[in-house]
């Protein structure tokens, strides 16, 4: 699985890097998805589809 792993910004796997959906059913790592919608300038969009991101409930 390529999410067994952790994110660039972890040491080590676990419940420090969760993983988190959108509602586009898109998964990425917590610490990831959130570095990427902060770079946004305008419209916070998922990186794989360009839908408008919110996180799955």
């Amino acid at each position: 699985m390529p999410f067994d792993g952790c994110c660039p910004d972890c040491k080590l796997p676990g419940d420090d890097c969760p993983l988190v959906w959108g509602k586009c059913s898109h998964c990425f790592h917590m610490h990831c998805i959130v570095k990427w919608l902060n770079s946004q300038q305008v419209q916070q969009l998922c990186p794989m589809c360009r839908q408008d991101w919110k996180f799955k409930e």
